[in-house]
């Protein structure tokens, strides 16, 4: 191309026994290419950044939050040219369950919905492998904008986890809020002391029925997010790096990553977004 500013272009084409029309036709493909060069290093940012757990529909939307409107199917093909594709592979996993007891009313009814923050929230435990040696992991998520809310990591399944993480959550809200805590059966939640806690604070208890977890759907659902798109990804050497990479990965879920159905916002973006209006 640069040596046709200063040779005719038959003597070019001449040389190099090029048809006229494949000189064209390789001219404007050189163009098409120009005009996404962009849009692709915004995909390769986008991608790199968020460790490959995005698909091509969560880049559109991240592209289009920054105000550049383009299609799904061309950030498809875009990517398929960079060769980028989402490393996430749905895997079944299971939750840490415990022994099943007495039911309590089951309040929330699979009503997930919540029009404003703090009015439903719903823990669960679920447990990690790591050589043989086991993480629990105890989280508290809104059901207004699935953000977790507080956690507690630790190597044995102890009612004090539940306690430390309740009590994090606790200094979030005042008392008396009329906010409903859902979980399974699980005998930490059975505890007498886990329901003075509530009470206490003035906290509703809800519990699923037995044998029920699409009762607990939403929080069952991050943990598979979680699993998916981290714990599923790489082998781990310990349990300290599976904690520290849990941490990480907890305040990016919370702050950074989007989900279609928070107006492809992420957690404490819709929050904000909420007492902004």
């Amino acid at each position: 191309m640069e040596l046709r500013h200063q040779f005719d272009l038959n003597l070019l084409l001449n040389h190099t026994k090029m048809a006229r029309s494949s000189f064209y036709y390789y001219q404007q493909q050189s163009k098409v290419a120009d005009k996404y060069k962009e849009v692709k290093e915004l995909i390769k940012s986008i991608y790199y950044k968020h460790k490959g757990r995005y698909g091509y529909r969560r880049i559109t939307d991240e592209v289009n939050n920054m105000g550049m409107i383009i299609n799904h199917k061309t950030i498809l093909k875009l990517m398929k040219s960079l060769g980028l594709k989402s490393v996430i592979r749905i895997k079944k996993y299971k939750s840490y369950k415990g022994e099943q007891g007495k039911i309590a009313p089951n309040i929330l009814e699979r009503n997930f919905k919540a029009s404003a923050p703090n009015q439903k929230w719903a823990t669960d435990i679920t447990e990690f492998n790591v050589s043989g040696k086991k993480l629990y992991l105890s989280p508290i998520i809104d059901l207004f904008n699935q953000e977790i809310i507080s956690y507690e990591l630790a190597e044995r399944p102890m009612f004090n986890q539940v306690v430390l993480m309740l009590k994090k959550a606790f200094k979030k809200i005042p008392n008396n809020t009329n906010l409903t805590l859902h979980t399974d059966q699980g005998w930490q939640y059975q505890m007498k002391q886990y329901q003075f806690l509530l009470k206490e604070k003035g906290i509703i208890q809800s519990m699923s029925r037995k044998g029920n977890c699409l009762d607990n759907a939403i929080i069952e659902n991050f943990f598979g997010i979680l699993k998916s798109e981290l714990f599923y990804l790489k082998k781990y050497s310990s349990i300290n790096q599976l904690k520290e990479e849990i941490k990480e990965y907890i305040n990016y879920y919370n702050n950074e990553r989007i989900k279609s159905n928070l107006n492809k916002m992420s957690p404490i973006q819709y929050r904000a977004h909420y007492y902004q209006n």
